[in-house]
């Protein structure tokens, strides 16, 4: 976790004391109202959203606790901290969860000014960049939700399996160094020396499609079907209506042998019958 800053809130603080707090309290706070900074349009950049009730308690009592506290690491400061704020009681609560209702209402202010500047092209961009900001966050929780279920990793490309192999002995101190010397060295293999890589690649593709299929059937045995493809997802419906109507054949088919039996079992009676008579 990143540290907090340590700025005086001393002068931007309207000072409010807290009977409420008694004097056996594990925290005691003599100020939680901040005064917002008017927010600069000139810089072209929206103003900073508000920080939450917890926040502002935190930002409020670091400062003195790191002094009381000065062998402890901000991550310990902010772990003691936060188990504090959840003994707190409600009222003790209040004021920051006041602070911070202030803090809103003063940003949704800045905000609309903000807005009211930006020209329509402006206004596009922002937007934009806010959607890439949203699918790039549901990109990550998918892919650490297709890790979650062992999705198979995907093949790897000759070039690929290559460079995993002399990534260590390769040219250069940096990571870009070392993958301009791999790419030139892959530059001047031959087809003979391509080949071996070649070869891998290919049995991790065979690897890669034997896997898949097996964790596409078992996403969809589990209810999963928005994890497969849809091609995929149609063959395998299609593989497992034909599975359930070959099953059904088969025990009709053995319903009906015992009849069979039975009927034979008559004919031959009937025989012996006539013969008898005769």
């Amino acid at each position: 976790m990143a540290p907090f800053s340590l700025m005086s809130v001393g002068a931007n603080l309207l000072v409010k004391s807290l009977s409420l707090f008694s004097s056996a309290s594990v925290v005691r706070c003599s100020c939680v109202a901040p005064v917002i900074k008017s927010f600069s349009t000139t810089t072209g950049g929206p103003p900073k959203r508000p920080l939450t009730a917890y926040m502002t308690y935190v930002k409020e009592m670091q400062p003195s606790f790191s002094r009381q506290n000065p062998g402890l690491k901000n991550v310990d400061i902010i772990r003691k901290l936060a188990e504090k704020w959840r003994m707190l009681t409600p009222e003790q609560k209040q004021p920051f969860q006041d602070a911070s209702l202030v803090s809103r209402e003063q940003y949704k202010l800045a905000l609309e000014t903000y807005k009211a500047q930006l020209t329509p092209a402006q206004t596009a961009a922002i937007a934009e960049e806010k959607r890439q900001r949203v699918a790039k966050r549901k990109a990550i929780r998918r892919k650490k939700e297709l890790n979650s279920l062992g999705k198979p990793k995907r093949p790897r490309s000759a070039f690929n399996i290559f460079m995993a192999e002399h990534f260590e002995e390769a040219k250069g101190t940096t990571m870009q160094a070392k993958l301009k010397s791999l790419r030139d060295d892959w530059m001047r293999f031959n087809n003979t020396q391509k080949q071996i890589y070649t070869q891998l690649a290919e049995d991790d593709k065979v690897r890669y499609k034997n896997e898949i299929k097996s964790w596409e059937e078992h996403m969809i045995e589990i209810g999963r079907e928005d994890l497969v493809r849809r091609k995929e997802r149609r063959a395998i419906k299609a593989k497992t209506v034909k599975d359930r109507k070959k099953k059904s054949k088969v025990t009709v088919i053995k319903a009906k042998a015992p009849k069979k039996k039975a009927t034979v079992a008559g004919t031959a009676v009937k025989k012996t019958v006539k013969s008898t008579k005769k």
